[in-house]
Order: C-alpha cells, then structure tokens, then sequence
C-alpha cells in the first residue's frame, strides 16, 4: 500500500504507475524474488499405494513355474446374500503341482489372512517362495507386503477384472471347494470348527489320491484349437517327480502318504458333510448320527448303481413346472390352426406360422415359431395315441351278443 510505504522517496511518475498495477500484475513481477527470499522447499515422502508396489503377473507368466508358487483366493459361504458376516476359505493353489491348501476364515479381514497365510505356509510340503492374490482388498494392502518382506516370499497380483490370470485357483475353488462344502451360507465359531476339520482330512485325501490331468501345452492352426495334456497325476506325484523338490521333502510326502487310507479319509469326509448339512439348514441343530466305517463300507459297492449324493449338496427341484410365464401368443387363433391341421395333418408347423403371419400380419414374432413347432409336436402326439389305442378299444357293434 502507498500509504504504508509514503515515506520512501519515488518520484510521482513512479508512484502513479504503482497505483495503476492490478495484485495479480504485481503478483507476477514479485514471484521471482519471493522464490528467491524463501529458498528451495523440501519435497514430502508421500508412501505410495500398495497396489503400485506389488507388479503384476498375467496367465503367460506362469510358463515355467516352480514349485511353492502359489495362486490364492477367496470362496465366500454367503448362500445367496453376501450382508453380514460369513465364513471364508482361503484357498492356495500351487501351480507347479497343482497341490491345494484351504484355510478357513470367520471373517475377511486383513489381519487374519496373514494368520492364515502362516497356517497354509506351515501346511504346505515345500517351501512357499511366492504368492499371487487377486485384487481383494484383503490382500492388496500395507499388512500383506509387509508380510512378504518380512517372510521374503515375492508379492505378485493378477490383473483386475481378469480370471484367467489366476485359472488354476479359481479351477480349485469349483472342483474342491465348491464340490466338498456346497454353495449354503455358514458362520459362527461352530461352523469354523467343522471346517478346519473338514478341510485337515480333505487336504489329504485330494493332495494324495485324486489325480488331475495338467496342460501341457497349447497350440493354435487357425481357428482350431489342440491341447496336449500330461497323464493324470495326484499333486504328491508331481512334487516327488519334480528335480527342484529336496530329498527330504520328498522322504517327507512318502512317509506320510504311506500310513494314509483313502477309504477312511472318504469317510471322515462325508461325516463332517453332514454335521455341516445339519448346521446350514434352519431349524435343526440336531447333528445327524454318524456311521460307523463298517456300515460305510458295506454301501460303497452299490454308491456306483444309486448315485451318491453328498450331505453338503443342493437338493435338485423335480417337480415339473405346470403354470406358464408367459401369457400364450396361439390363444386366440389355435382352433383355426387345428382346423387347418384338420384338413392338412401333414402341414408343417413352419407353413402354418407362415400362413398366420399372412393373414394376421403384425401380430407375431419370428421368436414365437419355437413356441408354435411344441404346440403342433403335442397334438401330433395325441394324436399318434389316440389312433393306436382306439383300435384296441371294444366297440358296441362289433362285440357279439349272447342270444
């Protein structure tokens, strides 16, 4: 301001000028100096986001992998609505080997997947050298890159919105998980405790005695697609068959498959299904009776003729539907089409369609000459019964009378 500078002696062409200058003028002729007065700042260390630390691993990038290198994710037991708090399964997935360790969770929290990630790394039969998660929230943070630094395992992360980067995980997820517990909702403290107990036999029984096959390679002729498979194997044979797997790993897998029995393993599996049955279903806390192995046993040669259905599976709707869901576009005009079925009964339901489109133009839709062709397939059928079974039919006439 001129007033609180008065006293310095300008000369009053100078002064007038001053005067005359707008701020943002003046703004601009003093921020060289201002930089000048103030020195050079100090840049802030802003930590940067997890998901910029952990680099990204695509489906290609798993060419040549090494046993320990793990895909991991997540199964939600919500049943049909994910409010609230449920069980989770954290499911690793070796790719090498194809070996898979399930881990339950009350909650997904990031804290308790470190836990569990200690619990499935101390399961595991090698050692675990890196895992590749999803984009989860629970997994893309701060707790689990410290985790990794701290346990010196490599910290990698799928692309969003792209499954194929972690196929082999998300495969184990639907032909273990999926097959074993089923799709109802569990929660709760008891419920967590049937599944440690479920999934400390089913690691077992799936790790050394259900053989899978593995790709091998793929190639691609133009359009055609050829797949090469290697011949099935379980997951213990191929880490006992891999060069880069110790001796003492391996002595490790033999000893330990040496004293398991896949029969009784099965049958410890199928008893946890049905306490977890009973649980998930509303209203009964009764846990059902379990069988003895003998009984066990004595049904397995006839599971193969009846179809075993496991505990733990959805039970499948056989009623057949008898309402329609939509109103019926042939009400109206259906006894002109039978009047013409009448005197062309080898019509086709397509020439019919064509004659009704004709003659009522507007009113139907190409989609509904489905709905014709069932229609007319039907009274064939009743029909094709009608002139069997009539002639098999006594009639009046024909039958001779007593005199």
């Amino acid at each position: 301001s001129m007033e609180r500078y008065g006293h310095l002696n300008l000369d009053e062409e100078v002064r007038s000028r001053l005067l005359q200058m707008s701020a943002s003028t003046i703004d601009r002729l003093l921020s060289p100096a201002r930089k000048q007065a103030k020195g050079k700042q100090r840049k802030r260390n802003t930590p940067k986001k997890a998901s910029k630390q952990i680099p990204v691993r695509t489906f290609s990038d798993w060419q040549d992998s090494l046993p320990g290198e793990l895909e991991i994710d997540f199964v939600e037991h919500c049943g049909s609505t994910t409010s609230g708090v449920f069980i989770h399964s954290l499911v690793g997935a070796d790719v090498c080997s194809g070996w898979t360790e399930p881990v339950p969770l009350l909650a997904r929290e990031q804290t308790l997947v470190a836990e569990g990630l200690d619990v499935m790394c101390e399961s595991f039969p090698v050692p675990v050298i890196s895992l590749n998660p999803d984009n989860n929230s629970a997994f893309i943070n701060d707790t689990l890159v410290d985790y990794c630094k701290r346990r010196n395992l490599k910290f990698t992360r799928s692309r969003p919105y792209k499954k194929n980067d972690q196929a082999w995980v998300e495969q184990k997820n639907g032909a273990v998980i999926r097959r074993f517990v089923g799709y109802d909702r569990f929660s709760g403290v008891v419920a967590a405790r049937l599944f440690t107990k479920l999934y400390r036999v089913l690691r077992l029984y799936v790790n050394y005695f259900q053989p899978s096959f593995k790709l091998l390679e793929k190639t691609r002729d133009g359009a055609k697609v050829t797949k090469r498979y290697s011949k099935p194997m379980t997951p213990a044979d191929r880490l006992l068959e891999h060069p880069m797997v110790s001796e003492e790993d391996k002595e490790a897998l033999r000893t330990e498959r040496s004293r398991l029995d896949p029969i009784e393993l099965l049958h410890r599996i199928r008893e946890t299904q049905a306490a977890l049955a009973a649980l998930s279903t509303p209203g009964n806390n009764n846990r059902p009776r379990g069988k003895d192995l003998d009984e066990f046993l004595g049904k397995l040669s006839i599971l193969w003729r009846e179809g075993e259905v496991r505990p733990t599976h959805r039970k499948a709707n056989d009623t057949p539907r008898y309402w329609r869901t939509r109103p019926d576009p042939f009400e109206d005009v259906w006894p002109e089409v039978l009047y013409w079925l009448g005197e062309e009964p080898d019509a086709t339901a397509k020439s019919l369609f064509e004659r009704l489109t004709i003659k009522y133009p507007g009113k139907f839709q190409t989609g509904q000459l489905r709905t014709l062709q069932r229609r007319v397939k039907e009274w064939r059928c009743v029909m094709a019964h009608e002139l069997v079974f009539a002639c098999n039919e006594p009639e009046d006439d024909l039958v001779p009378t007593c005199q």
